[in-house]
């Protein structure tokens, strides 16, 4: 991969994060396009407001056109422009003059992060609010504040995108991200960021699996796309990961499956313990995302999700600290390289069973030097305990696990092997 790849993905979240995104509406729409733009395959959806989906409705669509607070001398105390996030997401239209102490109640702000605007949402019950930061909300002055919020609510529709990349084989991998939050870097845009550019690199594979890839309004997009394709699902999907959270620097997170040992599972821990041995294992009682839908009683999906750092768990999660100094090039880099190694291992797999009784006479195929000395065998060493295990018995991702060598590695040795005749195939896991 490049090291300029991070750089790019960079850029690409620097021209995202303006948009005022939410569950519906035209950020949602602006976002999309853009992605379509490197992903022209993309195909964008909308599902009509009132839609029922399993527990849930879609709601109206939410028009955000500008908001402010005039404080008593006409200047704007806070400004939607300057931040999308100083306004509480799918606030209702608002025109009046309101004194201090009554403006209070619809405001927010964090005491013990005084310099962070916080992310605050109102989806399914009409409200208003703004958002401001705990050092600006101790300068307003008492008197009477003009608030203004230039919106709508009306029906319409909920907009997601999927992405269908076939296979040799009808299964599927499903890939999952989520685009609805307004400029919050690591905790909404570093996923469809990293997930548009893994899907890119998928489109240039011969592809054993076929791979399912979804850009969806966390929670009610998860659960509208459920209700439409559950059955498909159930019956194709032998993996899959929600991206979220893939951009910062700091941590390497795994947050497993409901079942905890699934394919995905599996692939998930065995990568990071080679990429990032020290990272973290959270329980599935601390999800937070659209695991929680996937991964539901009925639903059962295999979905996991590897991260960096992990939502809830860093101080600018949620707020206006979120921003793109806290996600790196870097960081999206190698965050797209461990999905990258994820989808190998599960392209690679097999069951790969040896063809000769004992030990092959490896120099005899220029496999091993034909001057036995101290140290002749250690360049030969992975090839050699892949043989051992190769019963036909056990895949290709138990064996990596076995003699700890990554499943991605060892895959060429396997190939190498079956041309010389001493490893078959034919038990495809």
């Amino acid at each position: 991969m490049s090291n300029e790849t991070g750089q790019h993905m960079h850029e690409l979240m620097g021209q995202l994060w303006p948009i005022c995104r939410s569950i519906t509406g035209d950020g949602v729409r602006q976002t999309l396009a853009i992605l379509q733009q490197s992903l022209p395959q993309l195909e964008i959806n909308e599902i009509p407001t009132g839609t029922r989906c399993f527990d849930w409705t879609v709601p109206n669509e939410w028009t955000i056109r500008d908001a402010y607070v005039l404080d008593p001398d006409g200047n704007k105390a806070i400004d939607f422009q300057q931040s999308n996030l100083h306004l509480v997401n799918y606030s209702m239209p608002v025109d009046l003059e309101l004194e201090l102490d009554e403006l209070q109640p619809y405001l927010h702000s964090l005491p013990e992060q005084p310099d962070a605007i916080p992310y605050i949402t109102s989806y399914y019950r009409e409200s208003w609010g703004f958002c401001l930061t705990q050092r600006a909300r101790e300068r307003l002055r008492p008197g009477k504040y003009r608030i203004v919020i230039d919106s709508e609510l009306k029906p319409g529709s909920l907009s997601y995108a999927e992405l269908l990349l076939p296979g040799e084989s009808e299964r599927e991998v499903f890939i999952s991200t989520y685009v609805c939050h307004p400029s919050m870097a690591n905790n909404e845009l570093s996923g469809p960021i990293v997930t548009s550019f893994l899907a890119q690199w998928l489109q240039t594979l011969d592809r054993r699996y076929s791979y399912r890839i979804v850009f969806i309004p966390e929670t009610i997009g998860a659960i509208c796309y459920l209700s439409k394709h559950l059955q498909h699902l159930q019956q194709r999907v032998i993996a899959g990961y929600v991206v979220t959270c893939v951009g910062d620097e700091r941590a390497w997170s795994f947050m497993p499956s409901r079942n905890g040992n699934s394919l995905s599972d599996q692939v998930a821990r065995h990568v990071l313990k080679h990429l990032a041995p020290d990272y973290t294992e959270y329980s599935f009682l601390e999800r937070g995302s659209d695991e929680r839908q996937y991964c539901s009683p009925g639903v059962d999906l295999p979905m996991a999700s590897v991260m960096r750092s992990k939502y809830v768990t860093y101080p600018e999660y949620h707020t206006s600290l979120d921003d793109m100094k806290l996600v790196t090039p870097l960081g999206l880099q190698q965050a797209l390289q461990a999905y990258q190694r994820m989808i190998e291992t599960i392209e690679s797999d097999c069951i790969p069973a040896a063809t000769v009784l004992c030990e092959p006479k490896m120099s005899d195929r220029g496999l091993r030097p034909t001057l036995g000395k101290r140290g002749s065998a250690d360049a030969g060493k992975a090839m050699m305990n892949l043989l051992a295990y190769a019963d036909g018995k056990q895949q290709l991702l138990d064996i990596a696990e076995i003699i700890n060598e990554p499943a991605w590695e060892l895959r060429p040795l396997v190939d190498q092997m079956v041309e010389l005749d001493l490893l078959r195939t034919d038990q495809p896991c």
